[in-house]
């Protein structure tokens, strides 16, 4: 096979995915799974975790800094895996690059309105994402006749990031988050986190069986493999074998080892400093 410049340059870039911490890992999973020979570069900025109580405009000062990072990481597309951040300002982040940017909303709109079959779609998130009511306008646009509940999670973060899912807490947490939910007869729940798939044999075991989890992961992933090839930037050496390349801007081994864990291999994380934007 005879490969055009623009395809072997392509073939060695890789897909930039950002997060504040490590939930944009499930992101990265997908994308494994979907594109094998793909390389990724993840940035998690956990020394600022988690978004959802911090200003839009602090928001969007971290996801710069982590854009300005990534743009000398080879990268070819980027993801803005974090709920907060993509309700802060997407089209900031695609007005100032010159590269595919994509975020998390529409794709588990979408996967919700493919799901629910009464139309009453629980929204769970952040307090950032919640507050921004970013995916009851986007559910809305497609649908107005919706019943849409939408909770904060606040403590699903941290949880995560403190690998503390299998604690007697946690199940109370979930609970008093996740019931009301339950008694409106939601019959599909969008995870709008990236944390939250992390989460979801808890989740499904309070919401029940009934209750369809969207994790917008898989749809993200299922996208991004669109773009690339529709771009022809996909990786055409199927035996070129991909390079992960992990950075923090807290202490890398949290991240390690929930990384590890959520990935099934080894994940060795760099430390890299980003200022504060306050």
């Amino acid at each position: 096979m005879t490969l055009t410049n623009e395809q072997i340059i392509n073939a060695h870039r890789a897909i930039g995915v950002i997060d504040s911490g490590v939930g944009g890992l499930t992101v990265v999973k997908e994308i494994s799974k979907l594109m094998p020979h793909e390389s990724v570069v993840y940035f998690g900025d956990t020394a600022h975790m988690p978004y959802g109580p911090r200003s839009y405009e602090e928001v969007r000062g971290f996801v710069f800094q982590m854009i300005e990072f990534l743009r000398h990481q080879e990268i070819k597309i980027l993801i803005v895996a974090c709920n907060s951040a993509t309700a802060a300002g997407l089209s900031y982040y695609q007005k100032a690059s010159d590269l595919p940017v994509l975020g998390v909303i529409e794709p588990g709109v979408r996967a919700a309105l493919n799901g629910s079959s009464s139309g009453r779609i629980g929204v769970i998130g952040t307090t950032g994402t919640i507050n921004s009511s970013e995916y009851e306008k986007a559910l809305r646009r497609q649908n107005g006749s919706l019943h849409i509940v939408s909770k904060a999670c606040p403590l699903f973060v941290l949880l995560v990031e403190n690998n503390l899912v299998d604690t007697p807490e946690a199940k109370r947490v979930a609970h008093e988050y996740l019931d009301p939910l339950v008694r409106e007869e939601i019959d599909t729940l969008i995870l709008g986190c990236t944390h939250y798939p992390l989460m979801t044999e808890l989740i499904q075991n309070v919401v029940g069986p009934s209750v369809q989890l969207i994790n917008s992961a898989d749809e993200i992933a299922a996208e991004v493999g669109e773009i690339l090839n529709k771009g022809n930037m996909i990786n055409p050496l199927n035996s070129e074998k991909p390079r992960f390349r992990f950075f923090v801007s807290g202490s890398p081994t949290p991240f390690e080892e929930v990384g590890s864990k959520l990935l099934n291999r080894s994940v060795k994380a760099y430390q890299v400093t980003l200022p504060s934007t306050s």
